[in-house]
C-alpha cells in the first residue's frame, strides 16, 4: 500500500510516496459528461522531483489542449488492428502477407507487451541491433521491418494515439547494394544457344530483350502485345502470397503504374512463335485448356507458370554455361546494361524499366562496364588527335 503522507505539488496535482520506494502523482484532466466526477489520472516517478515535473508538463498541456492520454493498448493488439484496418485495404496481398510475418516473426516477440505509451526509441534500437548481431539478419531486412514499423506508428500518431514516432529516432545500419551480375556479350550469345530447343527459351529470350520483372513477365496477358505498334503494355504482373499454399493473382505493378514498352522486331517474332505454340497446344487440349486470364506464357494445358518452377529451371539452364551464380533478375540487369552500352539514354532505359525517377536507374547502373570504358578512353584518343593535327 502507498503511504499516507500527501504532499502538494503547487498547481501540478497531489503527490506521495509509494511503500515501494516510487513516487506517485495524480491530476485531473477533466469530468465524467454523465457523472460529473472528476477525471483523475496517476504519473509515476523514481523521485518527488521527476513526478511534478510530469504533472507540471501535463498541466501545461492540459491548459493549451494539446495534452494526449497515454495509450494503454498494447503494441502487439495495435500491429493487428493496423493491418487488418489499414494495411489490408492499401497494399497488394504479397505485400499484406510480408507485413503480417514481419509483425508476427519480429516486431511482436519483441515488442508486443509494451503499451504503445511507454514504446521508446531504445526499445525499437535494442531489438534493431538484436536482429543485426545476434539474428544475423542483413541490413536490407532490418530496413524492412523498420518501414513496417514505422508506418505502423505513423498511423497511431495520425490517430493521436501517441504524441511522436519513437522510430524515428533509431539508427539503421548501412544497406550495401548487392553488386548486379549483368551476363557480358559472349555469355548472352551461349545463353542463347543453349536456350534452343528449351521449352522456356522464349520466356528467358524475352525477359533478357526487353528487361521485365519475373512477375511481369509471367503477367503478360495477350491484350497487352501489340504485334503492328511492336509495343507491350505493362500493367500488372503475377503474384503469389507468402502464405502456405498461397495462391496466385495477377495484380498491379511495383510502382501501380503502367507503362509502353516499345520492342525490338525479334522479340515480337518470339511472341508470335509463343502464340502459334500456344494454339497448338490448346488443340491438343480441348476442353481441359484454361487460360482464362489470357497469359502469353502459360503450360501445356493454358494454366500460369509457377514462379519457383522458371526460377529453378533458370538455373539449371545458366549452370550449363558456367555462370552458376547468375540469378533470373540479372537478366533484367543484363538488359538495362546492353541498353546503355547501346547509346540509350537514361531518362528511356527508366521507362522501360519502370523506375519511379531516373535517378535510381543511375544509382543502379551507374558503374562503367570495361565495354564503356574503352570506348570512352577511345573517343578521348580520337579528340586528343583531332586536336594535335590541326
Amino acid at each position: 500500500m502507498a503511504k499516507q503522507t500527501k504532499r502538494s505539488a503547487k498547481g501540478a496535482g497531489m503527490i506521495r510516496k509509494r511503500s515501494d520506494g516510487r513516487w506517485e502523482g495524480r491530476y485531473t484532466k477533466g469530468f465524467d459528461s454523465k457523472t460529473g466526477k472528476q477525471l483523475q489520472k496517476t504519473v509515476y516517478g523514481k523521485t518527488q522531483k521527476e513526478v511534478r515535473q510530469k504533472l507540471t508538463q501535463i498541466a501545461a498541456e492540459i491548459d493549451d489542449g494539446s495534452y494526449l492520454e497515454p495509450s494503454s493498448m498494447k503494441v502487439s493488439a495495435w500491429l493487428d488492428l493496423w493491418l487488418n484496418t489499414y494495411a489490408a485495404p492499401s497494399v497488394k496481398p504479397y505485400t499484406l502477407d510480408s507485413y503480417t510475418n514481419v509483425c508476427n516473426r519480429y516486431l511482436k516477440p519483441e515488442l508486443g507487451n509494451l503499451t504503445l505509451a511507454k514504446l521508446t526509441a531504445f526499445h525499437i534500437q535494442q531489438m534493431y541491433n538484436s536482429l543485426l548481431l545476434e539474428h544475423g539478419l542483413s541490413a536490407k531486412t532490418i530496413k524492412n521491418i523498420h518501414g513496417i514499423l514505422h508506418r505502423a506508428l505513423n498511423r497511431a500518431v495520425k490517430l493521436q494515439m501517441i504524441r511522436s514516432n519513437p522510430s524515428d529516432l533509431c539508427d539503421l545500419p548501412k544497406v550495401r547494394r548487392k553488386e548486379i551480375r549483368p551476363m557480358e556479350q559472349k555469355d548472352i550469345a551461349s545463353f542463347l544457344k543453349v536456350l534452343e530447343g528449351d521449352k522456356y527459351g522464349r520466356l528467358y529470350q524475352v525477359t533478357l530483350f526487353t528487361g521485365l520483372r519475373q512477375g511481369e513477365v509471367l503477367g503478360l496477358t495477350w491484350d497487352c502485345v501489340d504485334f503492328d505498334r511492336c509495343t507491350l503494355y505493362i500493367n500488372k504482373q503475377l503474384q503469389k502470397t507468402k502464405k502456405v499454399g498461397g495462391e496466385y493473382a495477377l495484380v498491379p505493378t511495383k510502382n501501380s503504374r503502367g507503362r509502353i514498352v516499345m520492342v525490338a522486331g525479334s522479340v515480337i517474332e518470339l511472341l508470335k512463335e509463343e502464340k502459334r505454340w500456344q494454339e497448338q497446344k490448346r488443340e491438343l487440349a480441348g476442353s481441359a485448356w484454361d487460360n482464362s486470364w489470357n497469359l502469353v506464357f502459360t503450360n501445356e494445358l493454358g494454366r500460369h507458370l509457377c514462379h519457383v518452377t522458371v526460377y529453378k529451371h533458370f538455373k539449371e539452364t545458366v549452370k550449363k554455361i558456367g555462370l552458376p551464380e547468375e540469378r533470373f533478375h540479372d537478366l533484367r540487369h543484363s538488359y538495362a546494361v546492353v541498353s546503355i552500352e547501346s547509346g540509350d539514354d537514361i531518362k528511356t532505359v527508366q521507362g522501360n524499366l519502370g523506375h519511379a525517377t531516373a535517378s535510381f536507374t543511375l544509382d543502379v547502373y551507374g558503374h562503367i562496364s570495361q565495354k564503356m570504358r574503352q570506348q570512352s578512353a577511345d573517343r578521348m584518343e580520337r579528340f586528343i588527335q583531332s586536336v594535335s593535327s590541326s
